[in-house]
């Protein structure tokens, strides 16, 4: 059964969020062989409408106003059940991010519409579009299908993979004019942690540090090989309650779920709620003093050692690595 599906695009600093494109990658499953409708919503986003086609949607729906700049839950809201009250589509996908995480639910709640959250995966299975989604910290996984109404789903970040990017593709870019007002909040200004380096929620290769790291010179190491490797940093709660690091960087279950190609833990002991937000990694290696350390039992690799010596050999040979490749 083909359905019209739409797919809202995340920006982030004028561009668009890898996590747009794997939604599209999702859609594309729902839709079997339906329509799939980008949408942006924002102030001057109207040009990244074709990056959207080109990954997949085949047309894009804009609504742009100055009120718009900057997230607001009323804002985004009002804009989307504008381009869902046009379009009518059968199926709804965002990306399971801090934005779709607030704005989904409210979504939900407006249409009396059921939610599939944090989906990790997508298949179409005895007529029934199939979501396939974590339970438990990470434990266990359930599978969900929408039995009526809107097919509403959440897709987790580097799990769905997006399709090939065709730069010969086209079709339209419309612009929808929505009325935004009653605002509860309205955003002056944004004012932002200094960050460098690749976008934790959406990084392939993640290094991460715990209370082994013993300071936050102790990240230092760390940051290194993250960059000779392209990727992020992150910590556990241990390492950001003992002032190691910003909270920005926890991972875990009250922190940022992360799901890379290479997970790397240095110093980092393996409790639960730290699993929670990295079991999913496709390769985990674990470093640590203690061989009987729980973070073990869910690695690939383990190496049993001192993180401040093994890190630094790891570095270096991941670099004569790149120079010989």
């Amino acid at each position: 059964m083909s359905r019209k599906v739409l797919v809202l695009g995340e920006t982030r600093d004028g561009s668009l969020r890898n996590v747009s494109f794997e939604a599209i990658g999702a859609a594309k499953t729902v839709a079997e062989g339906g329509e799939v409708v980008g949408v942006l919503i924002g102030e001057a986003v109207n040009a990244l409408g074709v990056e959207l086609i080109k990954y997949g949607a085949d047309r894009v729906v804009v609504v742009e106003d100055a009120k718009l700049n900057q997230y607001t839950s009323d804002g985004y809201a009002q804009a989307l059940l504008a381009v869902l009250d046009q379009e009518s589509p059968e199926g709804l996908v965002l990306g399971h991010t801090a934005l779709g995480k607030d704005l989904a639910p409210r979504i939900a709640g407006k249409l009396s519409s059921g939610l599939i959250s944090d989906a990790t995966a997508v298949e179409v299975a005895g007529g029934n579009v199939v979501f396939t989604r974590p339970i438990y910290s990470g434990k266990a996984f359930e599978k969900k299908i929408v039995t009526d109404g809107l097919i509403f789903a959440t897709v987790r970040p580097n799990n769905i993979a997006p399709l090939e990017k065709d730069e010969n593709r086209t079709g339209e870019v419309s612009s929808l004019s929505v009325e935004i007002k009653d605002l509860r909040a309205i955003i002056k200004e944004v004012v932002r942690k200094a960050s460098e380096g690749v976008d934790l929620s959406e990084a392939k290769v993640v290094i991460s540090g715990g209370r082994g790291v013993k300071s936050a010179d102790g990240f230092e190491p760390l940051k290194e090989l993250a960059q000779v490797l392209g990727g992020a940093i992150g910590a556990s709660r241990g390492a950001c309650d003992a002032d190691y690091c910003d909270y920005s960087l926890q991972i875990g279950q009250t922190g940022k779920v992360v799901t890379p190609d290479l997970y790397i833990a240095c110093g980092i002991s393996g409790a639960i709620q730290h699993l929670a937000g990295m079991s999913n990694s496709k390769v985990i290696v674990a470093i640590n003093k203690d061989p009987e350390a729980n973070i073990f039992k869910v690695a690939d690799y383990g190496i049993v050692g001192d993180l401040f010596e093994v890190v630094p050999l790891l570095t270096e040979e991941f670099k004569k690595l790149k120079v010989h490749s």
